[in-house]
């Protein structure tokens, strides 16, 4: 069974011969390359590079196209600050929609265009080089994540009690904009689109329920009606919403560590695919493997057999690569039915 089979029996019920290993590594696997990170955000032939030499390394069952959250909104427009080795950001002070009426002129974006076309030649570059055998993940960002990027997480927050009928507008233009990259990634061979909703985790339940659930779910249910599997990633605490979140139809849902396994798997049920939920800082990068060993097999125990192994969130740039490991050894000595022993 190779990775990509790994995963994909994993999240289609059937039987892995192990568990599958997905963790988010992006200046982790820029530095493993030793070039810049403003040259792996930039450039789809060194992502590629980047991410096939750090799977190898570390037998890492899928390869990734993430790498920032601002691909869509800089090609709307939006004003982005560069940096030499770090990723791009946005300028809240500068956001695109400071002025809302600027979104009514707004078009979503061509992904045959931009940074949108770099990750899209990323995708096609990996079907090339790991087709096949490595599961190909592809990204977009998520309503809320777009809308916080393209109005500034500030307004946003204001917004959803200020203007609703503003935040609904604005949502289904992401919404848009996210189904037109997730098809052209599809297209190019992506087996998954990563969903990053980050904004998400900031909201409460009764925010979440009625603005954002609803385009989440929207862009969900329409990337598969593409033939697309989804990674629901949210970063941050997302206990508050774990309901919704179960309810969206995600394939494998991403677990920061701020949201137990255990109130996933309870209020998710038993079918879930669950991925997480260990610390990149705390736990990873400052642990020592036997730590890593033991809180990895923790996570197995809560999440049982429907568990995919990683981190909470992106894997830390320093993180010694015993660390990494360990997480990595867990995963390849235990059959998901194995819950943590």
């Amino acid at each position: 069974m190779n990775s990509r089979e790994r995963i994909l029996a994993m999240i289609e019920g059937g039987q892995a011969d192990h568990l599958p290993l997905m963790p988010i590594t992006m200046m982790f696997a820029a530095d493993r390359l030793g070039v810049k990170y403003r040259h792996y955000v930039c450039d789809y032939h060194t992502l590629v590079e980047a991410q096939i030499k750090t799977v190898g390394e570390f037998g890492i069952d899928h390869v990734s196209a993430i790498s920032d959250p601002a691909r869509e909104a800089h090609d709307c427009g939006a004003a982005i600050q560069w940096f030499d080795d770090q990723p791009p950001a946005l300028v809240e002070e500068r956001a695109l929609l400071t002025d809302k009426a600027v979104l009514h002129a707004l078009k979503p974006p061509d992904p045959a265009e931009g940074r949108m076309l770099d990750r899209v030649q990323a995708i096609a570059l990996f079907k090339e080089r790991v087709g096949g055998e490595k599961l190909i993940e592809g990204w977009v960002e998520g309503p809320c994540a777009l809308g916080a990027d393209l109005r500034g997480i500030n307004r946003l927050m204001l917004d959803f009690f200020d203007d609703p009928p503003f935040v609904r507008d604005l949502f289904e233009f992401s919404v848009e904009t996210a189904l037109r990259f997730g098809r052209a990634q599809i297209e190019a061979g992506a087996d998954i689109i990563g969903v990053g909703d980050a904004a998400a985790s900031l909201v409460g339940p009764a925010v979440y329920e009625e603005f954002v659930w609803p385009y989440e779910k929207q862009l969900v249910d329409s990337l598969h009606a593409l033939g697309g599997r989804i990674r629901l990633h949210i970063c941050g605490n997302t206990r508050r919403i774990l309901g919704g979140m179960g309810r969206l139809g995600a394939e494998i849902v991403d677990l920061d560590w701020m949201a137990p396994l255990s109130e996933a798997r309870g209020k998710m049920g038993e079918s879930q695919v669950l991925l997480g939920n260990i610390d990149p800082v705390v736990v990873l990068r400052n642990g020592s493997p036997e730590s890593i060993t033991a809180a990895v097999a923790e996570c197995h125990r809560q999440a049982g057999p429907r568990y995919v192994v990683g981190a909470g969130c992106e894997v830390v740039r320093d993180t010694p690569l015993n660390n990494l490991g360990a997480m990595v050894e867990y995963a390849r000595a235990h059959r998901p039915e194995a819950r943590g022993e």
